[in-house]
C-alpha cells in the first residue's frame, strides 16, 4: 500500500495550527481565560490561517495588513456582523502582539487596523398597535384586572422605570393635577403628566379595585403585591409576559420594553428630543438620543410608503433626457 505524502497545505496548516495552540497555552497561563474564550480564539485564528492559505498561499506568519483588511472586508460581505468581526480582530491582535514579542514576526499585522463601528444597540420597542393590544389584555372585571391595566396605562403613558412603577406611593400621585412625582436615579425629582386614558384607569382602579385587593392589609403603595407588601420588579416582568401572550404579542419583552415604546412614540409624533429627556429623566441629552435612531426607522418607512419621490422614479420626459445629457 502507497502512503500519499501531505500537501503543502495541509503542513502549512498543521504548522499554523500549533502555532495557534501555543499562543493559547501562553494566553490561558498569563490572563486565566475561559474554555470558551479559549475556542472562541481558536476558531477566529484558524479561519484566517485556512483563507490566507487559500487566497495567498503563505499561513500565519505572512501575514500583512493588506490581508487583514481584505479578510475582514470578506468576512463582512458573507454577512458577519461588525460586532463579530470587532471580536475576531481582537483576538487577532492578541495573537499577532505575541508573535512580535516572541521574536516570530518583525512587524504587526493588525497595527492601524480599525475596529468596525458597531453604533449603539438600538432598543427593542413595539408599534402603537401592539401597546394597544397589550393595555387591552388585562381582564378588567376583576381587581387584579384592573391593577394590571392601570399599572400597563401609567407605565406607558409616563415612560416610568419599572422599579420606580412598583415603588410609587400614593402621596406621589395627584390625581387632581393629573401628576406622578417620580424620584428616579440620583434621588433625582421629575413631575411626570398622565394622560386622561391613564388618568382615568388609575381613578377606576383606586376607587373600584385597590382596596379589594389589599383587604385588612394597610399599604402605601399605588400597586401592592400580595398583602400590600411592595411588588418586585421579577413580579411585575411575570405579569408582563403572561399579558403579553394573551395578547398575542410576541416580540422579544424586557422590562423597559413599554418605557422604550414610551419614547419613541413621542418623538415618532413629533414630540422635541429635550421634552422626551426631562420626561425620562436621563441627565444627560445623547442618552435620549438613542432613541431617535428607533424614531427615524419609522420616518423612513413612512417617507418610502408616501413621499412621491421615494419609491419608483417619475418617467423622464424628453426635457429631462436633454438634462441627461449635459450637466446635471
Amino acid at each position: 500500500m502507497t502512503h500519499r505524502a501531505p500537501s503543502l497545505d495541509s503542513t502549512a496548516l498543521a504548522a499554523d495550527t500549533a502555532l495557534v495552540e501555543h499562543w493559547l497555552d501562553a494566553s490561558w497561563m498569563e490572563k486565566g481565560l475561559s474554555d470558551h474564550s479559549l475556542s472562541n480564539y481558536r476558531r477566529d485564528l484558524l479561519q484566517l490561517a485556512q483563507w490566507l492559505l487559500a487566497q495567498r498561499h503563505y499561513g500565519l506568519l505572512g501575514c500583512h495588513r493588506g490581508d487583514l483588511y481584505d479578510y475582514l472586508a470578506d468576512r463582512q460581505r458573507q454577512g458577519m456582523s461588525p460586532r463579530s468581526v470587532a471580536r475576531q480582530l481582537s483576538a487577532l491582535r492578541g495573537f499577532y502582539r505575541w508573535l512580535l514579542r516572541e521574536g516570530r514576526i518583525s512587524e504587526d499585522p493588525t497595527l492601524r487596523v480599525e475596529r468596525p463601528k458597531l453604533g449603539r444597540p438600538l432598543p427593542k420597542t413595539l408599534t402603537e398597535a401592539d401597546v394597544e393590544a397589550l393595555l387591552a389584555a388585562p381582564d378588567t372585571a376583576t381587581p387584579l384586572g384592573l391593577r394590571d391595566r392601570a399599572m400597563l396605562e401609567v407605565l406607558y403613558a409616563a415612560g416610568l422605570r419599572v422599579s420606580e412603577l412598583v415603588g410609587l406611593t400614593l402621596t406621589q400621585v395627584s390625581l387632581r393635577q393629573g401628576l406622578v412625582r417620580i424620584v428616579g436615579k440620583g434621588n433625582k425629582e421629575r413631575l411626570v403628566p398622565l394622560g386622561e386614558e391613564a388618568l382615568a384607569w388609575l381613578e377606576r382602579y383606586l376607587r373600584e379595585g385597590r382596596a379589594l385587593l389589599l383587604g385588612s392589609s394597610p399599604s402605601e403603595q399605588v400597586f401592592p403585591g400580595r398583602a400590600g407588601a411592595v411588588m418586585t420588579r421579577q413580579t411585575f416582568w411575570h405579569r408582563l409576559r403572561q399579558l403579553a401572550m394573551q395578547a398575542g404579542v410576541h416580540k422579544p419583552l424586557s422590562p423597559h420594553t413599554l418605557r422604550h415604546a414610551f419614547a419613541t412614540h413621542l418623538l415618532n409624533h413629533g414630540a422635541d428630543l429635550r421634552v422626551v429627556q426631562l420626561l425620562l429623566g436621563h441627565s444627560d441629552l445623547s442618552t435620549t438620543q438613542i432613541y431617535t435612531h428607533v424614531a427615524q426607522q419609522r420616518l423612513r418607512q413612512l417617507h418610502a410608503a408616501h413621499h412621491p419621490r421615494a419609491g419608483n422614479p417619475r418617467p423622464k420626459t424628453g426635457s429631462d433626457k436633454q438634462h441627461t445629457d449635459g450637466e446635471p
